[in-house]
């Protein structure tokens, strides 16, 4: 494969379980219905971020780094993954949160804190706009940090999806079974470029759905732009300069957003709900809720045929179910 030339540290179980969601499918009417279980990676109650952290990670330790600085929400799961990333390697970890600190530590952030990271609280800024000054701050400081973009979403992060659609190519190929579409929650971007040049890759011929979590900032690129740079980005670090991606290459559905990043609605409840009594499976309420929400959506307004095979793939988040302002409940 084009990324083995690159250093990855083994940080979780792969290959994660494809399971059939009969029950789910049956209650629907069809179609049949597939979920890769990446809630299941092990690192720290697991998650998809884990994917990107082994190309990450890895890097850090190649520059030998003392320490690595991410950032999100209070509640981010790439953070919660980041810091028990670091404490497997022996690498310090440096949190930048938005928000301010909680009279109550709950969910992701109580796990933050039992890894052992060292956390910046940056009010309004969640996305990482004060990273390069922390950091900064840390080079002054005498460390030697290594930056992991919000959401581990650069070309080497990226990388962790395309090894991920190889994953997957080899998990149908030995069930002799495949896919009509993917469906998946799309936020800061890695996972859907990093599926997209692994689909282009491999030449899987399969249709890839993102489901849209967060609104765009007001930046100069459109959220389509900015996967198609990024995209491109990841197939020049796997030394296929000759692959240039366009903004009509991705399939993202925006009309999920409800109130905004991370305010549950009924769209979030309702799909967490039937997942779970006809499955037995949990999802989170800011990110596979959300995604399920927009899937379930687009089966009830027939997007897909109910012959087809559609696979979601359970990206984690779980930690978030226990944090009261992410409350299930109805108002």
């Amino acid at each position: 494969m084009p990324f083995r030339h690159l250093p990855r540290r083994a940080l979780g179980f792969f290959p994660t379980p494809i399971v059939e969601l009969s029950r789910l499918s049956e209650y629907l009417g069809g179609p049949k219905i597939l979920m890769k279980r990446d809630d299941q990676t092990g690192l720290a109650l697991g998650g998809n971020k884990t994917r990107k952290l082994e190309f990450l990670i890895a890097e850090a330790l190649r520059q030998n780094c003392d320490c690595v600085i991410t950032a999100g929400a209070a509640q981010s799961n790439h953070c919660r993954q980041t810091a028990a990333a670091a404490a497997m390697v022996g690498l310090e970890c440096h949190l930048v949160l938005g928000g301010t600190p909680p009279e109550q530590i709950n969910g992701n952030l109580l796990l933050d804190e039992l890894l052992g990271a060292q956390i910046h609280w940056t009010g309004a800024d969640r996305k990482g706009e004060q990273l390069g000054a922390i950091a900064s701050q840390l080079h002054a400081q005498g460390k030697r940090p290594y930056l992991i973009p919000y959401g581990g979403s650069n070309a080497l992060g990226a990388v962790g999806f395309v090894a991920a659609m190889a994953e997957l190519q080899q998990q149908l190929l030995d069930m002799e079974q495949s896919v009509d579409a993917i469906v998946f929650a799309s936020s800061s971007g890695g996972t859907q470029a990093g599926l997209t040049v692994g689909q282009s890759l491999l030449a899987m011929d399969v249709e890839l759905v993102g489901i849209r979590i967060d609104k765009d900032d007001k930046e100069q690129l459109s959220y389509n732009e900015q996967l198609a740079e990024l995209a491109t980005s990841t197939a020049q670090i796997l030394q296929r300069s000759n692959c240039h991606f366009q903004p009509s290459d991705f399939r993202v559905e925006t009309a999920y957003l409800g109130a905004g990043y991370g305010i549950v609605g009924e769209l979030e409840r309702s799909a967490i709900n039937l997942v779970s009594q006809t499955e037995g499976i949990l999802l989170d309420p800011v990110y596979t809720g959300r995604a399920m929400g927009g899937l379930l959506d687009l089966l009830q307004t027939r997007h897909f045929h109910p012959q087809q095979t559609v696979l979601f793939w359970h990206t984690g988040g779980l930690p978030a179910l226990f944090e009261p302002a992410l409350s299930l409940k109805r108002e």
